[in-house]
C-alpha cells in the first residue's frame, strides 16, 4: 500500500488543519458517509445533535479509544490533535 502524500497547507493553514480532509477520507470517510455500524451521517443533524452535545473534548477521546465498531483512533495513526481537528470538522458540518 503506497503512503498518501499530504499536499502543502494552504496559505493560512496549519499542517495539522490542512491533514483533516485526507485523515477525514481515509479513517472516517468510509463509515460515516454511509452511516455503517450505526454510525452518524456527516451532516446529519438528527443524528449528530447528541454527540455535539457532549462536546469536542468528550467524541475526541471516543475516537481516540475507539467506540463501537470504531477502532481506536478510527484505525488511523493520526495524532491526537489532528483527530480533534477532524471530531471539529465533522461537528460543524451541522453547525
Amino acid at each position: 500500500m503506497a503512503a498518501a502524500v499530504a499536499a502543502a497547507p494552504k496559505q493560512g493553514q496549519t499542517a495539522q488543519t490542512a491533514a483533516v480532509p485526507t485523515v477525514y477520507a481515509q479513517a472516517c470517510q468510509v463509515c460515516h458517509a454511509a452511516g455503517v455500524a450505526g454510525a452518524p451521517k456527516l451532516g446529519d443533524q438528527a443524528a449528530w445533535a447528541p454527540r455535539a452535545a457532549q462536546g469536542v473534548e468528550a467524541l475526541t477521546a471516543s475516537v481516540v479509544k475507539g467506540k463501537g465498531a470504531m477502532p481506536p483512533r478510527g484505525g488511523s495513526s493520526a495524532s491526537d490533535a489532528q483527530l480533534r481537528q477532524v471530531v471539529e470538522y465533522m461537528v460543524n458540518q451541522v453547525q
